[in-house]
């Protein structure tokens, strides 16, 4: 017995109708989720979770997720107050992809270069080159990284 774990995956029709969490983390121990605004429903981040950082969100009711690039947990805001408190977290069918919904603390930013979202930039085109081309779709950065994250 556990005091909050996942249930071990089972058959398919289990996984996609039944009333238990099973997810299917990939070959690194991983799972990707989708995070997006409670109010607006934009697109914010990308993070992913293993099986801890996702019992530590569920259990605290904040984003906490798995760094890849620094291989340790890391609290959404822990550094910059930027806290995403989650209202609801939705698995698809196949419990291999998450959706978590959020309101966001302070300046109300998600991305770490200071926009709200880190999706801030579409597909624009290409260069004379063939490159293809970035433009950044968000006007006003939100926060000066330095004043938080220094150089």
């Amino acid at each position: 017995m556990c005091d909050l774990c996942f249930a071990k995956r089972s058959d398919k029709s289990e996984i996609e109708n039944g009333n238990l969490m099973m997810p299917k983390f990939d070959s690194d121990g991983l799972i990707a989720a989708v995070v997006t605004d409670i109010d607006t429903r934009e697109v914010l981040m990308v993070g992913y979770m293993n099986d801890e950082a996702l019992r530590r969100t569920i259990e605290t009711g904040e984003a906490w997720y798995w760094s890849r690039s620094r291989q340790e947990y890391w609290k959404k805001g822990g550094t910059s107050g930027q806290v995403q408190t989650v209202h609801e977290i939705l698995t698809d069918c196949d419990q291999d992809a998450l959706v978590l919904k959020v309101s966001v603390g302070g300046n109300g930013a998600t991305c770490h270069v200071g926009y709200r979202s880190c999706f801030y930039r579409k597909v624009d085109g290409h260069s004379a080159e063939g490159h293809i081309r970035l433009s950044v779709t968000e006007t006003d950065k939100v926060y000066d990284p330095a004043d938080i994250y220094g150089k």
